[in-house]
């Protein structure tokens, strides 16, 4: 039995319901594990593209437990389409090679995910003759100066990784249509609940479904939403054809853990902003980074664009030096070093002058920060957890 939820319906109830049925053969009411790779053809098969998606054919062009969480992101995201693929990057790099050919020029934000910065950097120039500008993207009239007559793709994180800055998605929005460029955000640190790209002007959202839509650090996925026209080249020929299709596991579990996404979301947003107010009155931080906070650059635009809450992820440094920082990590009882986020458990990486992308931000990298993912436990004992560990390096 289909369970008639639409755009109507809250983000709660779109969470829960959307993507799940009855099951028609056992009664359960929630959607079985679908481990086949193979599906039944049809009488005739001789017609059958197999490089085409739409009926189920292999899993590779899309099996049953990717079309219920797809129909689940789509609804969350307020697109017309989603496809769900294996990884984050396997997202990121559908939208790049599905729409950018030789000669095209991209536009990309200078501090974002280490993936994207190699893919556009160095891969996509170097096989496929494709140039990359990568700028401030929160520097509006540097993303304007950077727009070619080649330009077909401008792609932003908002908030970026790793340094949480904030991009203004309409006014790049308005820089790609008079370019007639698509623009793609990867909200991935923002989540649906928080931000909604679509409605600002952008043409495809990329999510990371291993971070906060999963939420539980068990799975890995990502997700390309936006029209149908859109979802649809990249399913024909980032997904089939290339073969990033996701495991039928992984899309039931990512499924599981979206139902959760709504309440998940409000204690990130909640136990993040108390964190970052804790941490910019420390006398040893030498820095926040996180938009809920006033001081942040972005924070008017963070307030404009995210709806929700400004999620869980804080950038920060500590005033001391490069090994300090390796102390400190290594002082905390609650938060885990690790990387990844979205998880339900507090998680840190401490970055610094090795990471590829410090030759654009020396200052930043050469004594190194962190990228903290800010979890789901009592505020008071991730506070106390860094306390005890800021108070060993006194």
């Amino acid at each position: 039995m289909a369970k008639n939820i639409d755009a109507s319906f809250g983000f709660a109830t779109r969470s829960i319901h959307t993507g799940n049925e009855i099951d028609g053969e056992t009664g359960a009411i929630r959607r079985p594990i679908t481990m086949a790779n193979s599906y039944a053809l049809p009488y005739d098969p001789t017609n059958v593209n197999w490089s085409e998606a739409g009926e189920k054919l292999y899993t590779r062009n899309g099996g049953a437990n990717q079309e219920y969480l797809q129909q689940k992101l789509a609804a969350l995201s307020g697109t017309e389409d989603a496809v769900v693929l294996a990884t984050g990057v396997a997202a990121l790099h559908s939208v790049f090679f599905t729409f950018l050919r030789s000669g095209d020029h991209v536009i990309a934000s200078s501090i974002s995910y280490i993936a994207v910065y190699r893919l556009l950097n160095e891969y996509f120039p170097k096989k496929y003759n494709i140039t990359a500008t990568l700028v401030d993207t929160s520097d509006i009239e540097a993303v304007r100066k950077a727009v070619r007559p080649n330009t077909r793709l401008i792609h932003i994180e908002t908030p970026g990784n790793p340094i949480v800055g904030i991009t203004d998605i309409e006014a790049v929005a308005a820089i790609a249509r008079k370019a007639g460029a698509l623009l793609s955000v990867d909200n991935t640190f923002a989540s649906p609940y928080n931000q909604l790209p679509i409605l600002l002007g952008a043409d495809l959202i990329v999510e990371s479904l291993t971070k906060y839509i999963n939420g539980h650090g068990d799975a890995m996925g990502g997700a390309v939403l936006g029209s149908k026209e859109l979802i649809d080249r990249i399913r024909k020929e980032a997904m089939i054809n290339v073969g990033g299709a996701i495991s039928p596991f992984n899309a039931w579990l990512i499924m599981r853990g979206a139902v959760t996404l709504p309440l998940r979301m409000k204690q990130h947003n909640n136990n993040a902003l108390l964190l970052a107010h804790y941490l910019e009155s420390h006398p040893l931080i030498s820095f926040v980074s996180y938009p809920g906070l006033p001081s942040h650059p972005g924070h008017q635009i963070a307030k404009r664009q995210m709806t929700g809450g400004f999620s869980g992820l804080i950038a920060f440094g500590l005033k001391t030096d490069f090994d300090e920082h390796n102390k400190f990590v290594s002082h905390l009882k609650v938060i885990t070093s690790a990387v990844s986020l979205g998880h339900d458990e507090s998680l840190i990486v401490f970055l610094g002058p090795d990471d590829e992308r410090q030759y654009l931000y020396p200052d930043l990298f050469s004594l190194g920060f962190f990228r903290f993912s800010v979890g789901l436990e009592d505020p008071e004992d991730l506070i106390a957890d860094i306390e005890q560990a800021l108070d060993k390096l006194i």
